[in-house]
C-alpha cells in the first residue's frame, strides 16, 4: 500500500495502542502521533499534517467534534470519528463537523483498516449500522424534492462543474480543498456549493450525504 501518515487520538491508552498495532500492520502506514485529549490532537495535527486523523468522540479538554472543527480549517486531513456511541444525532453532528467516517469501537477490530483505507482514497465510511441510521433518518424526515424521480431530474440539471463539486462535497472536502482540486478560488467553490444546495433543496451536510448515498455518488 502507498505511504500513509496517521494520527490517533483517544484518552484510553489501550485503544490507542490497539489502533496503532492494527494500522501499522499495513505496509507503508505510519502512526506519526498519538494524543490523549482533543487539544493535544489539534496541536499535533497542526504540527504534523497527518493524512488521516482518528478522533475519539469523548475526550478531555476538547471532544472529537470540537477537535475536528479546529483541525479542518488549516489541516488537509481526513477525519474518522471512533466512538462507543451510535445515536443519529451524534452521527449528524460528526458529519456537520466535517468527519468523513464514523466507526463504532466494537467494529474497529474488523473495520478500522477498511475505514481508513476508504478515507485515504477520498471516500466516506460508515459501518452498516450507522449507514442504516442515516438512511432511516432520511426516510423519517424526507426532503420535499428528494423523491427519486425529482432528485434524478435535479441532478441532471447540474452543470458538469457542479457535478464535480457535488462529488467532492459528498466526499467531505472543504471549500478550500475543492478550490485547490479544481484550480478555482475558494469563493467560487463556495458559490457553487450554495447553488447546488439550493438546486437540490438540501440544507445541511447530513442531507447532502444522504442524497449522495441514495444516488450512488458515494458508497456507505
Amino acid at each position: 500500500m502507498a505511504s500513509l501518515r496517521l494520527l490517533v487520538a483517544d484518552d484510553h491508552d489501550v485503544v490507542r495502542k490497539g489502533a496503532r498495532t492494527l494500522l501499522e500492520a499495513q505496509p507503508g502506514w505510519e502512526v506519526v502521533a498519538e494524543a490523549s485529549n482533543g487539544r493535544e490532537a489539534v496541536e499535533k495535527a497542526n504540527l504534523l499534517w497527518p493524512d488521516v486523523t482518528i478522533l475519539d468522540l469523548i475526550m478531555p479538554e476538547l471532544n472529537g467534534l470540537e477537535a475536528a472543527r479546529d483541525i479542518l480549517p488549516s489541516v488537509p486531513t481526513k477525519i474518522l470519528i471512533l466512538t462507543m456511541y451510535d445515536s443519529d444525532d451524534l452521527v449528524r453532528q460528526a458529519l456537520e463537523a466535517g468527519a468523513q467516517g464514523y466507526l463504532i469501537k466494537t467494529d474497529a477490530g474488523r473495520d478500522l483498516v477498511t475505514a481508513v483505507d476508504a478515507l485515504r482514497r477520498g471516500k466516506t465510511f460508515f459501518t452498516p449500522k450507522v449507514a442504516q441510521m442515516i438512511l432511516e433518518g432520511y426516510l423519517a424526515h424526507p426532503i420535499k424534492q428528494n423523491r427519486p424521480d425529482t432528485m434524478q431530474k435535479s441532478r441532471l440539471r447540474l452543470t458538469s462543474r457542479q457535478k464535480q463539486i457535488l462529488q467532492l462535497l459528498a466526499e467531505g472536502k472543504s471549500s478550500k480543498e475543492i478550490a485547490v482540486a479544481l484550480n478555482i478560488s475558494t469563493k467560487t467553490a463556495e458559490t457553487h456549493r450554495a447553488n447546488i444546495m439550493r438546486r437540490l433543496d438540501l440544507h445541511s451536510v447530513t442531507q447532502l450525504v444522504r442524497y449522495a448515498i441514495r444516488n450512488h455518488v458515494i458508497e456507505a
